[in-house]
C-alpha cells in the first residue's frame, strides 16, 4: 500500500472526513473514490442543465438584451 499525502487539509476537516468514512462502515480510499465520482456527475449534470436546459427567454427578447448591451457597451466607453 502506498501512502499519499494532501496537503493544508485543516484538523476539522480531516476529522469530518474520517466520521463520515466510519459511519458508512467504508474505508477513507473508497469514500473519497466516491466523492470524486459523485462530484464529477454532478458537475456534468450542472453544465448539462445550463448548456441544454429550457430556454429562460425567447430569441426576440435574447436579441433585444445583445442590441441594449451593446449601446450600453458604447455609453460607457
Amino acid at each position: 500500500m502506498e501512502v499519499k499525502t494532501i496537503k493544508d487539509v485543516d484538523e476539522e476537516t480531516w476529522r469530518e472526513f474520517k466520521a463520515i468514512a466510519a459511519k458508512n462502515n467504508v474505508r477513507m480510499s473508497s469514500l473519497l473514490r466516491i466523492m470524486i465520482k459523485e462530484f464529477e456527475k454532478n458537475s456534468k449534470n450542472f453544465w448539462n442543465e445550463i448548456l441544454n436546459g429550457e430556454k429562460l427567454m425567447n430569441d426576440k427578447e435574447a436579441e433585444e438584451m445583445k442590441i441594449l448591451t451593446i449601446r450600453l457597451r458604447k455609453e460607457l466607453i
